[in-house]
């Protein structure tokens, strides 16, 4: 079961410490990383197999060792291959008041004036040594090891600036990002809509496109048409039901958006490779 919140409003970590970390392998429940976006950052390194990851509508591979650091506000998404990887979730207005000589660069960094590189494969090797310090303190926390941690993010950060692995200024695609606001609009409504009847008029409407090129554009990032991806979300849903609700299958079915349970186990099956009944078990 992958479901989680589209849009995380929750912080992450603690309001003294806001950092998060996450060691995902086949057996976590978030192991394929739907598409989601919170204000904070995050840093994302694969540590065995293959990570697919799109950021926005670009396009990365990761192999071990290799980096992406996603902006606060980016969607995004990872499709693991054999995968073992880990994430950190960090809030950079935690450095806001680290001196006035590093406040500045953190204040761009959160205003977005100053867009870091997303993906960093082994060329870049102090920051890819960088970034093992900071998980391999959070992953095994010895005491202070919450200095090490912001030390060594701090460090990441300089180290993008020293190299220039940044942008600066408005960013380039502003088409593409009106396109992305709206990818998000449409996933938000299949969010909130998915225990209803949902066409694709619909949510192409709610896309502002017409349909033939919603489909295309759809397909494009996520390689799924709008109503596969609404199945699979519904089946999602569906799995989170019955693993922490009493509600029978049936019941389960209906408030998924299924009106035939027939169809609904034939569409579990066809996700899941059980039954909703074995799944529960």
């Amino acid at each position: 079961m992958q479901y989680l919140e589209l849009h995380e409003n929750k912080k992450h970590g603690t309001a003294e410490f806001p950092f998060e970390y996450h060691h995902l392998n086949r057996k976590h429940p978030r192991y394929v990383m739907d598409y989601h976006w919170h204000e904070e950052f995050e840093l994302i390194r694969v540590l065995k197999g293959v990570l697919e990851m799109t950021v926005d509508d670009e396009h990365f591979t990761l192999r071990p060792s290799e980096l992406v650091l996603v902006p606060g506000g980016a969607l995004h998404a990872g499709v693991p291959e054999n995968c073992t990887y880990e994430c950190l979730v960090f809030d950079l207005s935690y450095f806001m008041n680290s001196g006035p000589m590093s406040s500045p660069w953190f204040h761009k960094l959160i205003s977005k004036s100053l867009r870091p590189s997303i993906f960093y494969d082994k060329s870049n090797k102090d920051i890819i040594r960088t970034a093992a310090a900071i998980f391999d303190s959070i992953s095994s926390p010895a005491e202070g090891y919450e200095l090490s941690v912001a030390g060594s993010i701090s460090l990441l950060f300089g180290q993008i600036l020293t190299n220039k692995l940044y942008n600066t200024g408005a960013p380039e695609s502003l088409r593409g990002t009106k396109k992305i606001s709206r990818f998000k609009s449409v996933l938000d409504y299949i969010d909130h809509n998915y225990s209803s009847e949902i066409t694709l008029k619909q949510l192409s409407d709610e896309a502002g496109m017409n349909p033939g090129y919603f489909c295309r554009f759809f397909r494009r990032m996520t390689s799924r048409s709008p109503m596969d991806y609404l199945n699979y979300q519904r089946i999602e849903h569906a799995c989170y039901e019955l693993s922490h609700q009493g509600r029978s299958v049936t019941e389960v079915a209906y408030s998924c958006g299924f009106n035939d349970l027939s169809y609904f186990i034939r569409t579990f099956r066809k996700y899941k490779g059980v039954t909703p009944g074995r799944y529960r078990e």
